[in-house]
């Protein structure tokens, strides 16, 4: 009853998506932790536009811009020979896109709660600034990674609007988890869409409880604990 090679998809598509934002997002991130640039809030802007346009609007400009006839899509298929519209690699892109905000936005806060002054220690020592990076910095920062790369993962696993619109409806190729629901639901199958909702909602449940956990164990609580 289970859609076993939508789900075997998607959670490829999802793990492939969290760790290109890990590459992208953490720099994006760190710049937005580090600038003093006064227009650095046009860059924030652009970075969470996902989280306010309708993912159909979104999905409707990438699929313009990844078409055939696109700026992006018909460069890349002059120079590879790869058509990104209704293909896999076409829903990667659209998905790191999609979920970009979900991975810099906790990433941002990580850096942002690190004392400057370890920084400037480790400067002082004489470490360099891509040494104190990976050092100091990136260590400290572990809760927000670790908040932004689940999150990124779960969001792309429950994507629906902007993969049906770059990718389609094509079993076995570009069909995830969400649109498998729909056409369950479309076709009066209730019980396979029951079972597929199921296994998301058990899955996201024990994915947030777990990040919840590891997160606990860096606070400090509010009150102290009196004996």
């Amino acid at each position: 009853m289970l859609d076993w090679q939508s789900i075997r998809l998607t959670f490829f598509l999802a793990a492939s998506a969290a760790l290109m934002l890990i590459v992208i997002g953490i720099p994006i991130a760190w710049w937005l932790a580090s600038t003093r640039w006064r227009w650095r809030v046009w860059v924030e802007a652009v970075v969470a536009l996902p989280l306010v346009l309708p993912p159909t609007v979104l999905g409707f400009y990438l699929l313009l811009l990844l078409g055939p006839r696109g700026l992006v899509g018909s460069t890349i298929e002059s120079l590879f020979g790869l058509r990104l519209v209704f293909s896999f690699p076409g829903m990667l892109v659209a998905s790191v896109i999609y979920s970009l905000p979900f991975a810099v936005q906790p990433f941002t806060a990580g850096f942002r709660a690190i004392d400057r002054r370890l920084v400037e220690a480790s400067w002082c020592l004489g470490v360099s600034r891509l040494g104190t990076f990976f050092r100091v910095v990136l260590p400290l920062s572990w809760p927000g990674l670790l908040a932004g790369t689940v999150l990124s993962f779960s969001h792309t696993i429950g994507e629906f609007g902007v993969i049906l619109m770059v990718g389609g409806n094509i079993p076995g190729s570009t069909r995830t988890i969400s649109i498998s629901i729909y056409d369950s639901v479309q076709a009066m199958d209730y019980a396979s869409a029951g079972w597929t909702a199921g296994l998301l909602l058990v899955f996201s449940f024990f994915v947030l409880s777990l990040m919840y956990s590891l997160q606990s164990r860096t606070r400090s609580p509010l009150w102290p604990k009196i004996s």
